[in-house]
């Protein structure tokens, strides 16, 4: 079984055709899905989804989403988590975190550093995880984790130095390998794949998003009508990769990567349990 820990199934990329991409996505083997929320406005939609096609959702704004929320958005993210408190499908607060790479969200910083401390706190009272958005920010988020320590996560789509791979391993944190990992020229990613503890880390699509390079289409390509969609139905043959640059057998990496989703997201491994997927109420 695989688990893809990041998936914006919820994505209006999808719209025309979800259910087919689910079906794609069981007939690879990948059997379960984290959805995080970006925004306010997604928190039902992202637990609709996971209810329906029995995958796991999170909670959480996105960083480039804090300056087009309102103050009051954290007021819903917390009445939202103690509201659904039970849902064993309810697995962490995300998607949170920094982004200093995007020009435009550089200049709301401070906004950004308001909300992510914010949501480090409302996961501390929850007993959540979280699910942290990693771009150029590690060493900030870092520091706010240290000062707001949470019972571990996923640090999505890791792109960071060794020493910072470390120290949020320390936190208890996992580390997100994806699309990014599949490409030769990204010599840092894998040399990280190929050399992290074995218990560190992930796999995920972040689907439409963070194509592998099978999927990649250049920006004339793109502009010239060619589809660039990531899909869950990719994450095996991701794990190839994975599996190509550690010495494993693909067997090996899901049972592995599955066992490492599960102790990041431990509300996952319970959800093994449950029965066919339920409609959300």
């Amino acid at each position: 079984m695989w688990i893809d820990t990041h998936c914006h199934l919820d994505a209006p990329e999808f719209d025309a055709d979800r259910d087919a991409v689910v079906a794609r996505s069981r007939a690879a083997g990948v059997a379960r899905w984290v959805l995080p929320a970006v925004a306010a406005a997604h928190f039902e939609a992202v637990r609709a989804l996971a209810h329906a096609h029995g995958g796991a959702y999170a909670l959480g704004i996105h960083p480039l989403y804090v300056d087009r929320a309102d103050d009051a958005d954290l007021d819903r993210l917390r009445e939202a988590l103690q509201r659904w408190r039970d849902d064993p499908r309810l697995v962490a607060v995300g998607e949170i975190g920094l982004d200093h790479f995007v020009p435009e969200a550089v200049a709301g910083r401070e906004r950004q550093a308001l909300f992510y401390a914010a949501q480090l706190k409302l996961a501390r009272a929850a007993g959540l995880p979280v699910i942290l958005h990693v771009r150029r920010s590690a060493d900030a988020l870092l520091a706010q984790l240290r000062r707001i320590p949470v019972v571990g996560g996923i640090a999505h789509a890791f792109n960071g130095s060794p020493a910072q791979a470390a120290h949020f391993l320390a936190l208890g944190l996992r580390l997100g390998f994806g699309g990014a990992m599949t490409f030769e020229r990204a010599l840092r990613i894998r040399e990280l794949a190929a050399t992290l503890p074995e218990t560190a880390l992930v796999l995920e699509t972040d689907a439409p998003d963070i194509p592998p390079h099978w999927l990649y289409r250049s920006a004339a390509e793109r502009a010239a009508g060619a589809v660039s969609r990531n899909e869950p139905a990719e994450l095996p043959r991701i794990a190839e990769t994975l599996a190509g640059l550690r010495g494993w057998s693909l067997t090996q990496a899901a049972a592995q990567t599955t066992a490492n989703a599960h102790a990041a997201l431990p509300r996952l491994a319970a959800l093994e349990s449950l029965a066919s997927p339920e409609q959300p109420s």
